[in-house]
C-alpha cells in the first residue's frame, strides 16, 4: 500500500529534522545559485573553460583529499558540532569570495583557493550529515527524510539558477555568491538548535585504524562497491557537461539565461525525482537507482547532437529525475544496511570513491574539446556515461538487493 501525501511527509513533525531540514534547503538554494554565478565568474574573468575546470576541481579535490579523515571525525566526535563548524567555514569562504567579486578584485588562484576551503569543510560536514540523519529521525522514515532531502536539492536546483540569473543581469555574479554565503550562517543556526541524544564517543583507537575497520564495512558489500564505482565515473564523465556546457551556451544569442534554464530544468526534474522516491518502493531499489542514474547521459547528448535549448532542457528533466531517484534509494540503503557506529566512515569511503575522478574529469574537460572539438567530447563522455550506469546491472546484488533488510545490526545513533 502506497502512502498518503500526509503520511508521505510524517517525518516533518520531527522537530529535530524539521529544523534540520529548514537549514539544509536553504543552504542547498544557495548552492543552486552558485553553479551558475562561479561559471560566468570566471568566464568573465578569463573567458576560459580551462579556468573554470580548475576552479571546480580545486573544490572537488580538496572535498575528495579530507572525505577519509572527515568520516572518522564523525564517527567519534558529535556530528551536530563538527556541521556546524564546518557551516561557518563556508560562510567566511564564500563570502570573502563574494567580497573579492564585487570589489572586482577577484583572480582565478583566489577563485580556486576559496572553493578549495569550501571543499575541506565539505568534507567533514557531508559525512557528519549521513550519519546524524538516523540519529533525528524514526528508522521507518528514513526514506521519507532522505526522499525530502532529494526534493530540497531539486527546489535549490530550480530556484537557484532562476535567483542567481537575475542577480547576474541586475548586479553581477558576487551578489549571488554573497546570497549563497548567507544560507551557511541560517544551516549553522538551525543546526545549533538541534537536540540529538547524547553523544557516546567510540573506544579511543589510531585514526588508521578507524578507517581500516570503515574499509571492512565498505568493502564487504558487492552493491556499495558497484554503486560507488558507477558515481564515481558518471561523476568524472559528467563533469564535460557542466564545464563545456557553460562555454557552447555562452556563444548563443541566449547566453547566460539559456544555462541557467538548463540547471533550473534539471532541478524541476529533481524535484519530480524527490516526489516520486516519496511514493515508490520498489522491492529491488537499487536496480531502480541504477536504471535512474542512466538518464543523466541524456542532457550531454543533447548537448553534443546541437539540440535546441529547448530539447536540452527537456532531456535534462530526465537527467535531474534520474539523479535524486538514485541518490535516494543509494542514501537509504546504506543508512539501513551498515552499523551506525560506522556509518559516517562508510558513507566517507562512499562520498570519496564517488567523486574520486570528477576533478579529473573537471580538469580534462577543456583540453579534450581543444584536442576533439567540444561536442565531440560531449559525443564521448555522454556514451560511456550511459553505457557505465548500465555496466552496473551486470551485478547481481544491484539486481537482487530487497529493500530495508539490515545485513547488519544498526544499534540506535548517539548524538549530541
Amino acid at each position: 500500500m502506497r502512502p498518503s501525501a500526509a503520511g508521505a511527509l510524517a517525518v516533518l513533525r520531527e522537530r529535530d529534522f524539521r529544523r534540520f531540514f529548514i537549514g539544509q534547503s536553504a543552504s542547498l538554494l544557495g548552492d543552486g545559485m552558485v553553479g551558475v554565478a562561479l561559471a560566468f565568474a570566471v568566464l568573465g574573468l578569463t573567458g576560459s573553460p580551462a579556468d573554470l575546470g580548475y576552479v571546480l576541481a580545486a573544490k572537488t579535490i580538496t572535498l575528495i583529499a579530507g572525505l577519509l579523515v572527515g568520516g572518522v571525525i564523525a564517527d567519534r566526535l558529535p556530528r551536530r558540532r563538527i556541521m556546524v563548524v564546518a557551516d561557518l567555514a563556508r560562510f567566511l569562504g564564500q563570502g570573502t569570495m563574494a567580497a573579492l567579486l564585487i570589489s572586482g578584485h577577484a583572480t582565478i588562484w583566489e577563485l580556486a583557493a576559496l572553493q578549495a576551503v569550501h571543499g575541506a569543510a565539505s568534507a567533514v560536514f557531508n559525512p557528519a550529515s549521513t550519519g546524524l540523519v538516523p540519529a533525528i529521525v524514526t528508522g521507518g522514515r528514513l526514506q521519507q527524510a532522505n526522499a525530502l532531502r532529494g526534493l530540497a536539492i531539486s527546489i535549490g536546483k530550480i530556484a537557484g539558477p532562476v535567483l542567481a540569473g537575475l542577480l547576474l543581469a541586475l548586479a553581477g555574479p558576487g551578489w549571488a555568491i554573497a546570497a549563497d554565503a548567507a544560507t551557511f550562517a541560517l544551516s549553522a543556526i538551525m543546526l545549533t538548535r538541534l537536540r540529538p541524544p547524547a553523544h557516546r564517543p567510540p573506544p579511543a583507537q589510531s585514526v588508521v585504524r578507524d578507517l581500516r575497520e570503515g574499509w571492512t564495512e565498505f568493502s564487504s558489500r558487492p552493491w556499495l562497491l558497484t554503486l560507488v564505482t558507477t558515481a564515481s565515473l558518471t561523476n568524472l564523465l559528467f563533469a564535460a557537461f557542466y564545464v563545456l556546457g557553460p562555454a557552447i551556451t555562452a556563444r548563443s544569442s541566449g547566453g547566460p539565461a539559456e544555462w541557467a534554464t538548463i540547471q533550473a530544468v534539471i532541478g524541476a526534474g529533481s524535484l519530480i525525482g524527490g516526489i516520486a522516491a516519496l511514493h515508490l518502493h520498489p522491492r529491488r531499489p537499487l536496480r531502480t537507482g541504477v536504471l535512474a542514474i542512466a538518464l543523466c547521459a541524456l542532457p550531454t547528448l543533447g548537448l553534443a547532437g546541437r539540440l535546441p535549448v529547448i530539447a536540452v532542457a527537456g532531456l535534462a528533466l530526465l537527467c535531474g529525475l534520474g539523479m535524486t531517484v538514485f541518490n535516494t534509494f543509494m542514501e537509504t540503503a546504506l543508512q539501513h544496511h551498515v552499523p551506525a557506529g560506522a556509518l559516517s566512515r562508510v558513507s566517507a569511503y562512499d562520498w570519496f570513491g564517488s567523486f574520486a575522478c570528477q576533478p579529473i574529469g573537471q580538469a580534462t574537460a577543456g583540453p579534450l574539446a581543444a584536442g576533439l572539438g567540444a561536442h565531440a567530447a560531449l559525443w564521448l563522455t555522454g556514451v560511456l556515461q550511459f553505457l557505465v550506469a548500465l555496466g552496473a546491472l551486470t551485478v547481481p546484488a544491484i539486481r537482487r538487493l530487497p529493500a530495508g533488510t539490515p545485513d547488519a545490526p544498526t544499534p540506535v545513533h548517539q548524538e549530541s
